[in-house]
């Protein structure tokens, strides 16, 4: 039997200060932006069917995308290349990313909640680590939706610019047709080179070039 997340407190009333939520997506793939949002909630004009991204299908997460654009007092978001992840790794990566949707929000905060138990660094905010935070946060879930939405569609970009890698599918993650297809095709420069699978490919083949 699952084990009920504990309902989450606020440490300052959300009523009378501004709280925001941030969230990422895209730490598992093996190629393509790390994406993260932080979103402000107007709490006088809440927004239904808020969930973590993953527990919601693709349908639902575009359908509620726009709604928190319009419904929210601010967002932002930001991203992590795969360049950078490579030099910084994928944690730091994600933790910058969050720090520059903060930072694209150009909204100044009171308290800052962030999925996981990890925070960012260098924000003259106070920040709480808040674990499985995207399912007990309203703030944190809104970001999550963004987050992954946008991420998917930089990944439906990449498809239709190269069909052939599938990308809408498996949407970069290391799914078994996905890493069947790399034994044949270039490891493209948006692929994250630190990641293990990568590196094997770059490592075994003289053949796989980097384009």
């Amino acid at each position: 039997m699952k084990k009920e997340l504990p309902p989450f407190e606020y440490p300052i009333d959300p009523n009378h200060y501004c709280i925001c939520g941030v969230d990422e997506a895209g730490r598992g793939p093996l190629m393509g932006n790390v994406v993260a949002a932080c979103v402000i909630l107007d709490r006088n004009n809440p927004i239904e069917g808020l969930n973590d991204s993953k527990k919601l299908s693709e349908k639902k997460r575009d359908l509620l995308e726009p709604v928190i654009k319009e419904k929210a007092l601010a967002y932002g978001i930001g991203i992590c290349t795969p360049q950078e992840i490579d030099s910084l790794n994928i944690l730091n990566a994600s933790l910058e990313a969050m720090k520059r949707a903060y930072l694209n929000m150009n909204r100044n905060c009171h308290l800052m909640l962030v999925d996981g138990n990890k925070t960012p660094k260098d924000l003259p905010i106070k920040m709480e680590a808040v674990v499985k935070g995207d399912a007990r946060v309203a703030e944190i879930a809104a970001a999550s939706i963004l987050a992954k939405v946008e991420r998917d569609r930089q990944m439906y970009e990449l498809d239709r610019k190269y069909p052939e890698y599938e990308f809408a599918k498996h949407k970069g993650y290391p799914t078994a047709r996905h890493l069947e297809l790399l034994k044949t095709l270039p490891i493209l420069d948006f692929y994250r080179k630190s990641y293990s699978p990568i590196k094997k490919i770059l490592m075994s083949s003289s053949d796989h070039t980097v384009l």
